[in-house]
């Protein structure tokens, strides 16, 4: 379970309630925003700041694995949905295990850039965009996810019927913004 605690990405230690609708659209692009006890520095890119928390460790280890460092840095700008440590436990055990091997690499590029899309959208972008009308995002590696409001947060439904909530919104970086959620999402094949 080593993989378990390897590197860093963002929290579940605040509540749900953190991201009811007003919070959502207070999102600060030029404010620090503190993620599995580290500062999160709007001035870093993703990677720079990911491996400062915590929370995201396993997150960080299979990006690393996936060999996605590079992107992530890269100017993007990305929305990233990035899943805790507790997140990636609710998998079977040994998945995450199984998909950092060399030999599994595309299955894990495949669900890491399930969580990514193009461009920088804050939680009151993808608040707007519900309320217009548009409940999906097509991810980076083609997938879709759907949104939905639930209790005044945003909540994401995968492919295959899978949910996770936004438990910490608008984490502003330099190349996008991340959103912490509390699942693992998966794509279909």
């Amino acid at each position: 379970m080593k993989i378990l605690s390897i590197i860093a990405l963002i929290a579940t230690s605040v509540m749900f309630t953190n991201c009811s609708s007003s919070n959502m659209m207070a999102g600060n692009p030029n404010k620090t925003i503190m993620v599995g006890g580290a500062e999160m520095y709007p001035t870093k890119n993703i990677v720079e700041n990911a491996v400062n928390s915590s929370d995201h460790t396993t997150l960080v280890a299979a990006v690393k694995a996936a060999g996605l460092v590079e992107t992530l840095s890269g100017p993007g700008p990305f929305t990233v949905f990035a899943p805790t440590n507790a997140a990636f436990s609710k998998l079977p055990a040994g998945t995450v295990e199984t998909l950092v091997m060399p030999e599994n690499k595309k299955s894990l590029v495949h669900i890491l850039t399930s969580h990514v899309v193009a461009g920088r959208m804050s939680g009151a972008d993808l608040m707007n965009m519900m309320k217009a009308g548009n409940t999906t995002l097509t991810t980076v590696s083609g997938h879709k996810l759907m949104l939905s409001k639930m209790n005044g947060g945003i909540m994401l439904t995968d492919e295959k019927g899978g949910t996770a909530m936004v438990t910490i919104a608008n984490v502003f970086q330099s190349n996008g913004v991340i959103h912490v959620v509390n699942s693992v999402l998966l794509p279909t094949s």
